[in-house]
């Protein structure tokens, strides 16, 4: 790929504090970029690049979150035209168990298998990626990467949801989801925009519907748990309804048609869904550790989209969503969009997949957790890149490919699969590189076979940066 141009813009007047850092940073990333599924010494492809690489890594002048703040900055530009920002949150976790020289790192869980307990250690990133509503990943928002805080042993579930319950929600691990959602509003709060915060179960939190009332800013969520709802007072027993019961009595206002992929449980299907909506008053619980005075506004106003399959298939998972969302919802129009939003909140754990398996992220050997999270950040921003080049082919399949291929690259696609003909002066359309990529990669571009997935695409470039290399030999050996 035309990596280092790619790499040069994206971190174009970046502040490492050095400028050989900078230069380094747009290295690594063009290497990397390039060499999907590769350590960083092949990535690196000599023993002087890989040095620097791993130089870079342990300098304790980078700080990761600077690699990330710069990224974000480029990513507000890319949503310059976007009416709507989806910033979908979610978190994820690597697991360096398998490398016990590896220092710094925290407890993730704990397993008690049936002889011994089990410790599994890494680290955990929570990401915000900013996706437009109609897919295209435009990259990351916010992050944090770090070690996670477990309790004790000895302590009993219990005696864990009691500590847990006693803390401000400052000092819970869930402040990471209300930290990711004012930095995503931070970034576009001079701009005239709608950043909807999109998040699963584990978002489920009443201190995040407060700070989004607070800043004025959006959410949809998927609610986790049956909580009371429409009471009169916090401490109130007898006013107020469960959240379930109360959305079953609206009425069904459309179905929609949702196409559920195949998983090791279930086979694929398309699942007939009901839809209602309705408003809610939404109070903390009695435990609320927040700000209670009389003058701040505790009661919320939050609209309420009600998903259900009604008739599942024997033995299936029924599809049931229950989504809270700061927007008013007035129509079956309004719920639909919610719930069409909601859907894309699977892109991050596409994301994810990339940095995981498409990076091999977990066999990396850096011996600390400090020089890990800055190999990390740096990950971050080129698995994005190669989603979006995954991705950019559904939505601008007629963008000339020289905006991420040099010469050299499409022309040697070409040859390969257009033996036929003359090479053209002018480069390919973006998805008919993305396709040539994509068949290097093993996929077989059939009639029915659609757009290529990300695996198909990260295992071309890897093929397509080694064909070059083959090309440039030969052009050495005979001119």
């Amino acid at each position: 790929m035309k990596d280092n141009n790619w790499a040069q813009s994206e971190f174009e007047n970046i502040d490492l504090g050095d400028k050989r850092l900078n230069s380094r940073l747009i290295k690594i990333a063009g290497q990397l970029v390039a060499s999907p599924e590769s350590p960083i010494n092949k990535a690196c492809e000599n023993w002087g690049g890989t040095k620097a690489a791993y130089r870079f890594f342990q300098n304790d002048s980078v700080n990761y979150k600077s690699i990330v703040a710069h990224h974000a900055q480029r990513t507000k530009s890319r949503a310059e035209n976007e009416e709507v920002v989806l910033a979908i949150q979610d978190t994820t976790y690597f697991n360096y168990t398998h490398h016990p020289k590896t220092s710094g790192l925290g407890l993730l869980s704990r397993y008690n298998g049936s002889h011994k307990e089990v410790l599994t250690k890494g680290l955990y990133m929570h990401s915000t990626l900013a996706v437009t509503a109609e897919g295209l990943p435009l990259g990351i928002l916010d992050q944090k990467i770090s070690t996670r805080e477990v309790l004790p042993k000895e302590m009993t579930r219990k005696m864990k949801k009691a500590y847990n319950s006693n803390l401000p929600i400052e000092e819970k691990e869930s402040f990471r989801w209300l930290e990711s959602m004012r930095s995503a509003h931070n970034i576009f709060s001079d701009e005239d925009k709608k950043v909807v915060t999109i998040a699963d179960r584990e978002a489920d939190i009443y201190d995040l519907m407060l700070l989004a009332d607070e800043l004025g800013t959006h959410y949809l969520i998927r609610a986790s748990r049956n909580r009371k709802v429409n009471k009169t007072s916090i401490c109130s027993e007898n006013s107020g309804e469960m959240v379930w019961d109360c959305m079953e009595k609206k009425t069904v206002q459309g179905q929609l048609e949702i196409e559920v992929p195949k998983s090791e449980e279930d086979p694929a299907r398309t699942a007939v869904c009901s839809i209602r909506f309705g408003k809610i008053k939404m109070l903390p619980t009695r435990f609320f550790n927040g700000d209670k005075s009389k003058n701040r506004k505790l009661e919320l106003d939050v609209d309420v989209v009600y998903v259900k399959e009604e008739k599942p298939p024997k033995g299936v998972k029924k599809i049931e969503w229950m989504l809270y969302t700061s927007i008013p919802v007035h129509c079956f129009d309004d719920a639909l969009e919610k719930v069409r939003w909601y859907c894309l909140r699977w892109r991050i754990e596409v994301y994810f997949k990339v940095i995981k398996s498409g990076f091999n992220v977990e066999k990396c050997r850096l011996e600390t957790a400090e020089r890990l999270i800055r190999y990390l950040s740096v990950i971050s921003v080129v698995a994005w890149r190669v989603f979006w080049l995954t991705m950019v082919a559904r939505y601008s399949p007629n963008e000339k490919s020289s905006s991420f291929l040099s010469d050299e690259e499409w022309k040697v696609l070409f040859v390969k699969f257009s033996r036929a003909k003359k090479i053209p002066q002018k480069p390919p359309s973006i998805k008919e590189a993305v396709f040539w990529i994509a068949r290097l990669g093993g996929f077989l571009a059939r009639k029915g076979d659609g757009f290529p997935g990300i695996t198909h695409v990260w295992r071309g470039l890897k093929k397509l940066t080694d064909m070059v290399i083959g090309l440039r030999l030969y052009a050495d050996i005979y001119g």
